[in-house]
């Protein structure tokens, strides 16, 4: 059994918790060797003293799986893997005993399973984002116990269910009083939302549930939540019933999207929410009405209202609102004269297609889009109109927003893996696509719009000294997930590329939402690009000498004490077996086998919680005894770490051949390793006595402190514990 020294056991136990991470990971992160991450300085991590506290490494282009050996990190506050698109597999369950996480970050990977309900042991978290992976499964209720929780995003899933509620002996979202966002569209959640999951204590400013299957009404209490600001529940086709009239009680409220489900009753009266500037409600069954009052009430930048079944004439002073910029009202009954002849100076598109409009009054100077086709106007002679064609655009259509370029000459020919920066520098940019949910804006030609987003990242990355010398922003457009997206790259400054230190960081301020962009942008997240770099992520050979095994058999507290006790109790028992009982007990455990072992009564160790494993599994779940699983070495063989199905790790000892022990003495082993419980020492999880094999399966204690007191008597402890035995 292996001790660990005092001095150097914080450190070895984080080093060899990251190297056991790391062992699933191809390429691992470069310089992840030594003994010592807080000192040499490992790419990604950050600490406090001698304490791993932050794990950084988005777009490091990691593949592989999240391994159990995270629970050795106890001093750990941010874990972000972000952008890394094979990291796959489920997460681990022991990441639920890291209880000073407050941020934990795994945005656009592809890890899968279910969330596991041991995140809901995490009672200091504050951030957490497991947004564009592949979990399926169900909302674990337990996460409702996250009290301090004040970003939540699980959207771009497979989640299916409902939103759990608490219920006396169980928590639920009810009890997230203290969240501001709750982001869960693009799953599959079905089933009502129940009324119990709102209430007015909550402080919730972002409510996304859109892209689900929902079905049922909507709740009353929703109109409870009056610091609400967006509100998503577009694309359930199932949610029916009327729009709470309680609603205008929300007047903070400023996106409000019911698009595209099968709400019932009036349209609803929005008088009351006085912060409106983004309004869907298209493609629903409300009943026919006139032209709302509200219209002309509000701060409108969009007004989206397509198949709503509403008639009348539209009044004028709807176009000439200070700020509008969109109104769409294709397939309603609108009718009479439409009077545009005068008109706010942003308004850039009026789509009033298939209605029964039969006549046109224009101030002639507006020349942006209008969309009139399948009315009778263009019936009654005005077929030729421009504004009867499909497009109905009396100008040509913009090109897309795209950062400007600052060359004032020729500009230089780049690299094949180099771009043009808008400072006319060739360098490697980072990057990537941002989504916004919610944006309160539908002009994508005004560029000034993109020039604030340009402007503001900028400053926040100068502000935090970063080497960044601008960003680019081009191509943006409306998702078919009714999200605004548009690419980013931001480029080096004073270097033709980032370095490994860069990438962590830019990509944290983004996943990590340090960077707030302008209100008018709403929510959002990034999903970054794996970034290349010149030095690449390289493989480094592991020295097997200074990787230190964390337990054999022995937790850290005590364990000289635990070890020389342990090692004591064993040489008594087989000092008192007769050489009588010796052979008969070898006869009986040699025919045990692993086959036989369940069936033949009265051969198989007399063992308490401890579990006969095959030597397949034990050499499937150490990935076949590999190098990158060995954490140690002795007279008697070799220790590998292992993850059982359950997720638990584990220490397997595997005995060499010279050390090969008598069945006798194999069996007391097991039976005595069976019945010791003490808090320094670690539990037998198992055994295994198949093809020729003795292994024994511990428990890994991945952490804990020596006793100093204990460490100077180990020599002499293990000298009298030889004269026993001989």
């Amino acid at each position: 059994m292996l001790i660990l020294a005092h001095w150097d056991y914080v450190t070895m136990s984080s080093a060899s918790g990251l190297s056991g991470i790391a062992a699933n990971w191809d390429p691992k992160p470069s310089n992840w060797d030594g003994n010592d991450p807080c000192g040499d300085k490992w790419m990604g991590i950050m600490c406090t003293g001698d304490r791993v506290t932050s794990i950084r490494l988005s777009s490091f282009g990691l593949s592989g799986t999240l391994s159990g050996d995270i629970q050795s990190l106890t001093e750990l506050q941010y874990l972000d893997l972000s952008y890394n698109k094979e990291l796959s597999g489920p997460l681990p369950v022991s990441i639920g005993t890291l209880s000073k996480l407050q941020n934990l970050i795994l945005v656009g990977c592809s890890f899968s399973g279910e969330i596991p309900k041991e995140i809901g042991q995490l009672s200091n978290l504050i951030f957490l984002s497991l947004n564009s992976n592949k979990f399926t499964g169900t909302i674990p209720p337990s996460l409702g116990s996250l009290s301090k929780l004040y970003w939540f995003d699980l959207a771009d899933n497979q989640l299916t269910g409902g939103l759990p509620i608490s219920n006396g002996t169980s928590p639920g979202l009810d009890n997230l009083t203290n969240t501001k966002h709750f982001h869960f569209g693009m799953n599959q959640l079905s089933g009502t939302i129940p009324s119990q999951i709102f209430n007015s204590d909550m402080k919730l400013i972002h409510l996304l549930l859109d892209n689900n299957k929902f079905s049922g009404s909507i709740p009353w209490t929703l109109g409870l939540l009056k610091p609400l600001e967006v509100l998503r529940f577009d694309n359930n086709v199932q949610l029916t019933g009327p729009v709470p009239t309680n609603l205008n009680n929300l007047t903070r409220l400023a996106e409000f999207h019911l698009a595209n489900c099968n709400l019932t009753g009036p349209l609803p009266d929005l008088t009351g929410m006085s912060s409106l500037s983004f309004v869907d409600m298209s493609n629903n069954s409300f009943s026919t009405s006139d032209v709302p009052t509200w219209f002309t009430t509000l701060p409108l930048t969009s007004l989206y209202l397509e198949n709503v079944g509403i008639s009348g004439e539209l009044p004028q002073a709807l176009f000439n609102l200070p700020s509008i910029q969109t109104l769409r009202f294709r397939g309603n009954r609108l009718n009479g004269t439409l009077n545009i002849a005068d008109f706010g100076s942003q308004l850039q598109l009026i789509d009033l297609r298939d209605n029964a409009i039969t006549a046109v009054t224009m101030g002639a100077q507006y020349k942006k889009t209008l969309m009139l086709s399948g009315n009778p106007f263009c019936d009654l002679g005005n077929s030729n109109d421009v504004h009867c064609t499909a497009a109905g655009e009396s100008n040509p259509a913009l090109p897309p927003y795209k950062t400007a370029s600052n060359c004032t000459a020729l500009p230089p020919a780049c690299l094949p893996s180099q771009m043009l920066s808008p400072s006319c520098i060739c360098s490697v940019p980072y990057k990537g696509t941002l989504f916004f949910r919610s944006p309160g804006f539908s002009d994508l030609r005004n560029a000034s719009y993109f020039l604030q987003l340009e402007q503001t990242m900028e400053a926040k990355f100068l502000d935090l000294s970063l080497p960044v010398d601008s960003i680019a922003i081009h191509d943006p457009l409306v998702d078919t997930n009714n999200n605004l997206q548009m690419s980013l790259e931001v480029f080096p400054s004073g270097k033709a590329q980032f370095v490994e230190q860069d990438i962590s960081a830019i990509g944290f301020i983004l996943s990590n939402q340090t960077y707030k962009p302008p209100a008018i942008f709403g929510p959002y997240y990034f999903l970054g690009q794996s970034y290349s770099f010149s030095s690449g992520l390289l493989q480094t050979s592991e020295s097997k000498t200074n990787r230190i095994p964390l337990i054999v058999g022995v937790s850290a507290g005590g364990a000289a004490a635990a070890a020389a006790l342990l090692a004591f109790a064993v040489c008594i028992v087989r000092r008192k077996s007769n050489p009588k009982q010796r052979e008969e007990r070898s006869q009986s455990f040699v025919s045990w086998d692993v086959k036989s072992a369940a069936s033949a009564s009265g051969t198989a160790p007399h063992v308490r919680g401890a579990r006969m494993f095959t030597f397949d599994e034990l050499k499937k779940i150490t990935n076949n005894f590999s190098e990158a699983n060995d954490v140690g070495n002795g007279g008697y063989g070799k220790v590998y770490r292992g993850t059982l199905p359950s997720g638990q790790l584990v220490a397997v000892k595997r005995s060499q051949q010279g050390s090969l022990q008598g069945n006798l003495e194999f069996r007391t082993e097991i039976e005595l390793l069976s019945r010791v419980h003490h808090k320094n020492v670690v539990a037998l999880v198992g055994f295994c006595f198949d093809q020729g094999e003795q292994m024994l399966v511990y428990e890994y204690v991945p952490n804990g402190t020596l006793k100093e007191s204990l460490t100077g008597a180990t020599s002499s402890s293990s000298s009298k514990i030889a004269e026993i035995c001989e």
